[in-house]
């Protein structure tokens, strides 16, 4: 029978679940200005680091942040434009402009548009791995090497905000010392202070932009000296924060000379920067995956990474994924939907047309304090609990990415230990093939093959066998073995031809259908030797333990 419940009780749960998203909603907005917030240093500072202007980086995060967060594959996940991606991007440019100079009519800034063109064939490339649902192989990343990224990037992020902590005088970068640094060190510990001990006195205000509110607030009653937003992009060559309406790039197709050096030139890049995103990106979203304990779609991410770098290349963004550190603040910060993301883009956008006078008044410290937060809550303190106690294989490959991603960069750290974990995989599995020997009525001798037959295990395999010694009538079992690969294919046959070239006679029997397949295929007399149907009933019984080997 159905249940009804009173007309009260239906009230109180129509407020509750009103109250509820109005919470969820206030959450998205005040999470997605904190992060619009922490998103301008990071864009022009990596801006600088590809050699370019600070608009430049800045609507690569605008556009690329927003078309993600609407048609993404991770709700809350931000992105823009990256480290990670600019130190590649550097060379790319400076090269460019090399050849740009070299043309019959120089020009001047034929980097940047080399840095377009090779952003929109990044993003095809990260779009068609999407449509050809390559995203699922991300889970292929062992959780040593999970843990190892996360730990390195956290490191990354803090060895970063350190150059925060200098100053440019006529030029040079110098770290800032006196009273300057205590200013400095006090505004970042004022900021860390108020996002530590403001949710455990209330959660209705969002810790993170508060902090950045009040520590501006401060800096700018007491007038202290302390470099802000807009110092920092003065000092860094650029003019300001002010800008207009991103264009289309209607230069793009008329100044590169497209032949095949244009293509050979931008296409490595294009493949790089693809790869980097796209592992960048799919990382950050099994990160986020398990902060919020839901499930991220690989493939949609891909697809809308590559179309977001499209976009922004054609209007003049440099490109950009992923972004961990903003993605952890908006998380943190109770943004765990698309809203969110949203709003941080279009905030973003409001801060470079009309905000941008109080926007640089903001100190750089109260955003490097926020960053220096999300550094604590990114690294895996657990690592150093676990270390111990986990496999020495394991504990390598955690600790060589971890030193990898701060030495090189996420994706050669990613690749490098996806490899040692499969080599360590590999060998595990091959030292697991067992023989166990016993004889029939008849006199013949039964091999039965137990573990994995692979290529790591193919030697190990063949030394089982006693061909010389054994009887005319030998039998080899694979109930409790599986053929994974041709190279297990290999070795069986090898085995065959060896007994059959002194005159013994082989009997193979429970082979896959697969297995049976591609012996039957490469030579006929398998059909003989293979055994179809199997009727006699297999009864364990107990084994001397020497006859495994």
């Amino acid at each position: 029978m159905p249940v009804f419940f009173p007309a009260a009780n239906k009230a109180e749960q129509m407020v509750e679940l009103i109250k509820k998203r109005t919470q969820n909603v206030r959450n998205e907005l005040t999470s997605g200005i904190t992060v619009a917030l922490a998103l301008v240093p990071e864009a022009v500072a990596f801006s600088f680091v590809a050699g370019v202007d600070p608009l430049v980086g800045l609507y690569a995060a605008f556009m690329v942040g927003l078309i993600t967060s609407i048609f993404g594959g991770r709700p809350g996940m931000i992105s823009g434009a990256t480290g990670a991606l600019a130190v590649v991007m550097v060379s790319l440019v400076q090269e460019g402009n090399a050849m740009g100079l070299a043309m019959a009519e120089p020009v001047a800034d034929m980097g940047l548009q080399y840095l377009f063109v090779t952003v929109i064939c990044m993003g095809m490339i990260q779009a068609l791995a999407g449509v050809l649902e390559l995203g699922k192989f991300i889970r292929l990343v062992p959780h040593p090497v999970m843990l190892g990224f996360v730990n390195g990037l956290a490191i990354v992020i803090f060895l970063s905000q350190l150059g925060m902590f200098k100053t440019m005088d006529q030029g040079i970068s110098h770290w800032l010392q006196g009273p300057q640094l205590l200013t400095m060190g006090g505004l970042v510990l004022a900021t860390m202070a108020i996002m530590v001990l403001l949710p455990r006195i209330t959660g209705k205000i969002p810790a993170a932009l508060t902090a950045i509110l009040a520590v501006t607030a401060l800096s700018l009653c007491l007038e202290l000296d302390v470099a802000t937003v807009g110092s920092f992009i003065r000092d860094g060559g650029g003019e300001g924060l002010k800008g207009g309406l991103p264009q289309l790039q209607s230069q793009l197709f008329t100044m590169i000379p497209w032949n095949l050096e244009t293509f050979s030139f931008i296409l490595p890049y294009a493949f790089i920067l693809a790869g980097i995103g796209i592992i960048e990106s799919l990382l950050t979203l099994n990160l986020l995956d398990e902060i919020t304990e839901t499930r991220g779609n690989s493939n949609r991410e891909c697809v809308a990474q590559g179309t977001a770098n499209i976009v922004t290349a054609l209007f003049g963004g440099m490109g950009g994924c992923a972004m961990i550190g903003q993605s952890i603040i908006n998380v943190n910060s109770g943004g765990r939907g698309r809203l969110s993301g949203i709003v941080a883009a279009l905030s973003l956008l409001c801060f470079i047309l009309f905000g941008s006078a109080y926007i640089e008044m903001v100190p750089i410290a109260a955003l490097t304090g926020v960053m220096f937060m999300v550094v604590i809550s990114t690294f895996a303190w657990s690592s150093f609990r676990i270390i111990p106690k986990i496999p020495r294989a394991d504990a390598l490959v955690l600790i060589s990415v971890s030193a990898l991603t701060v030495v090189y960069d996420l994706a050669i750290a990613v690749f490098i230990g996806i490899i040692m974990s499969a080599l360590v995989f590999s060998w595990e599995n091959a030292l697991r093939i067992r023989a166990r020997k016993r004889f029939k009525d008849d006199g013949t001798k039964v091999y039965e093959i137990w573990g994995p037959l692979f290529f790591g295990s193919t030697q190990m395999f063949v030394s089982k066998f006693d061909v010389k010694g054994d009887p005319n009538a030998v039998e080899i079992d694979f109930i409790e073995s599986r053929v994974s690969d041709y190279s297990g294919i290999e070795a069986i046959s090898s085995v065959v031809e060896k007994y059959e070239k002194i005159g013994k006679k082989v009997t193979l029997k429970h082979l896959s259908t697969d297995c049976k397949k591609l012996l039957n295929k490469s030579d006929k007399k398998y059909r003989t030797i293979i055994v179809e149907k199997i009727d006699d009933p297999r009864y364990h019984v107990v084994a001397d333990p020497n006859s495994f080997n």
